[in-house]
């Protein structure tokens, strides 16, 4: 049974992810309503370099659409009926649906703000976005061949939940397409919540590297990015937030104290 301690800091946890859900996440849509701002992850750079084809407009984007890139490149997506759960300002979403060309792909967010956002932006046959919980998607049992679920679930209040409901709507034979980081306290409620769910793990790998990587080409091009769009005091949460050399994720990135991970889960 939990401590009392226990109990008030997960109390406390749950309530900075409702913060940031209910509140970050739609400030940001609005403070960076820009055609530019396309993607929120932390991205990712391989050694020797990717060097992915991309056109102009995706390539100033690069190191996210690595990201996406690493995790949908898993399963072959071609013909397949996708969702995204939290396609944030939807760039992975538009690019999986030009490069892996899945039949449908549905991008689901919490922020109404990022759905908007999404709607004005990307507009291709096929794809769709709409607003909903993760945590209790708004769709039948047996929906979709696959799940894309990138740089998010961190944020959720109950993650359980989510994979629960990410069982439910997969198709059999469908795969889950995960990544996301935890710090090492973090790693047995996550690696437990995993492991509880009922689909088969297939893969798993660390991306640390990777991703300092990203952070280190990607810091000038998202401190400009900070200084012309946050106000001056809320400017270190957002070089905090968008992992820049220096700050406390970074750091914790690069010193092996927490671990990004993709995975590939398929349900039997």
């Amino acid at each position: 049974m939990p401590t009392t301690k226990e109990r008030v800091t997960d109390i406390g946890y749950r309530g900075y992810k409702a913060f940031m859900n209910k509140v970050w996440y739609p400030f940001l849509t609005r403070r960076l309503n820009t055609q530019d701002v396309t993607f929120l992850n932390y991205g990712y750079e391989a050694d020797p370099p990717l060097n992915l084809p991309l056109d102009d407009n995706d390539a100033a984007n690069r190191y996210s659409i690595n990201l996406y890139n690493q995790v949908a490149s898993q399963i072959d997506l071609a013909g397949k009926k996708v969702l995204e759960c939290s396609c944030g300002h939807g760039g992975g979403a538009s690019y999986i649906m030009r490069t892996f060309k899945p039949a449908e792909y549905t991008g689901l967010d919490y922020n109404p703000d990022g759905i908007a956002y999404c709607n004005a932006h990307h507009k291709l046959p096929g794809l769709t976005f709409v607003h909903g919980n993760a945590e209790d998607l708004p769709f039948g049992d047996n929906t979709f061949d696959a799940i894309v679920n990138v740089e998010a679930s961190h944020a959720y209040p109950n993650l359980s939940k989510f994979l629960s409901e990410v069982t439910r709507v997969l198709k059999p034979g469908g795969s889950l397409l995960y990544a996301d980081f935890r710090g090492r306290p973090e790693f047995p409620v996550w690696e437990g919540a995993l492991d509880a769910m009922p689909l088969r793990q297939v893969s798993m790998r660390v991306i640390n590297d990777g991703v300092i990587r990203s952070l280190d080409a990607s810091a000038q091009h998202k401190l400009d990015l900070i200084s012309a769009q946050l106000p001056k005091w809320f400017r270190p949460f957002g070089r905090h937030f968008a992992g820049v050399p220096g700050t406390g994720i970074y750091n914790v990135i690069e010193s092996g104290g927490a671990e990004y991970r993709i995975y590939q889960f398929i349900k039997d």
